[in-house]
């Protein structure tokens, strides 16, 4: 039997170990340097129908109907005056138990922990040292323990303490020169066109997106992208963000952005800044990186929980049938969503009056093209 241990229990960690845990060869166990998992918070994430279809595997689709929302298109506005732009028909891409889905992050996490067995996470295990030697990986943890493994899965986010130790602190994220604000909002004071579907409102250096994060029809999702400059010292305290004079200076800044209805009516707003990878780590043998610790994309497309689940489960794929494809699979993939990204991104955030014109104008074009969308979204949304 192969051991096998995962460092972080994320999405991608908590999703790979279910996968593991269905097959008798292998042995799991996830360190999480935390005591426990936050299983009450309500923000939101978007799944798109490749990611649902290996949810699938774990029985997602048996989950209380109330707790996932299925939209059928996304809209686009522009911010300023909150003018609808045209929309786009996402059901295309969904098969009949394969829908694009949105829920609330804490909802994924409790349905993949209830799954494990209750001895697999252990908590407040913080990584110290890493060693592989004659194929045997050793792990050495704050609190004094040494666990070795025939496998290791990194999977502990943008930050990823075991890429650090493993490069020697060479590869590091990038600011990405943007912020993100994260907040929830009751649906009732949203727009009736905001309601019942994804919505993205395209503003100068700017753009925010709203979804409902269940089928009650209660609360909204708020995630906005904002450009800002910031300086060394700023980032290395995230105190600073949960600051109330910053957390006004970023209200005032937004004022002319969305409505004030929307914005005076934002519950349980937090700021972060926007780090994102520059390069590929390529681990030595039996050594994986997944999720955002494998690359961290710009918050721009809403692919980052459907590529952590992807990509966990190709690397299970690609252990048990001993192929040793992962990594350069997985390059392919992670380039095409990082591209697709950053365009969006630039769109959304196009300040220059002819350009938005010319933006809007092309748009409403593509979003009726098929070849376009089976190119741009069905090569990412159909796995």
């Amino acid at each position: 039997m192969k051991r096998i241990a995962i460092i972080g229990a994320g999405i991608s960690g908590l999703f790979v170990a279910n996968l593991f845990q269905k097959n008798k060869n292998y042995q799991i166990s996830i360190y999480e340097k935390k005591d426990s998992i936050d299983l009450n918070k309500g923000y939101g994430i978007q799944l798109s129908s490749n990611c649902i279809k290996l949810l699938n595997k774990l029985s997602f689709n048996t989950l209380d109907k109330d707790e996932v929302f299925n939209p059928t298109v996304i809209n686009f506005f522009q911010t300023n005056k909150e003018i609808k732009i045209c929309d786009l028909d996402i059901t295309k891409f969904n098969d009949e138990d394969c829908k694009y889905s949105s829920l609330k992050r804490s909802t994924l996490s409790k349905f993949l922990v209830e799954k494990l067995d209750s001895h697999v996470i252990k908590f407040n295990h913080e990584i110290t040292e890493i060693n592989n030697t004659d194929h045997k990986i050793s792990l050495n943890f704050k609190q004094g323990d040494v666990v070795n493994c025939d496998y290791l899965i990194i999977a502990d986010g943008v930050f990823s303490k075991c890429k650090s130790l493993l490069s020697s602190n060479k590869i590091k994220p990038k600011f990405n020169n943007s912020i993100a604000i994260r907040g929830l909002i009751d649906s009732e004071h949203l727009p009736k066109a905001k309601r019942d579907n994804v919505s993205i409102s395209m503003g100068s250096n700017f753009h925010y997106v709203v979804y409902p994060v269940d089928n009650k029809g209660q609360k909204t999702n708020f995630i906005g992208i904002l450009k800002e400059k910031l300086t060394q010292d700023q980032l290395s305290n995230y105190k600073f963000f949960d600051q109330g004079s910053y957390l006004n200076s970023i209200k005032e800044k937004l004022k002319n952005k969305i409505s004030i209805n929307i914005l005076e009516n934002l519950q349980d707003l937090k700021i972060f800044p926007v780090f994102v990878s520059e390069e590929f780590y390529k681990s030595e043998k039996n050594i994986f990186c997944l999720g955002d610790a494998f690359f961290a994309y710009p918050p721009s497309f809403a692919q980052g929980a459907s590529q952590s689940i992807e990509s966990a489960f190709e690397l299970y794929k690609d252990i048990i049938d001993e192929k040793n494809n992962f990594y350069n699979n997985r390059i392919i993939k992670s380039k095409r969503v990082n591209l697709r990204s950053k365009l969006n991104q630039f769109a959304f955030h196009i300040s220059n009056p002819l350009l938005v014109y010319i933006r809007n104008f092309v748009l409403k074009i593509l979003v009726k093209n098929k070849k376009f969308l089976d190119s741009y979204l069905g090569k990412v949304y159909k796995n």
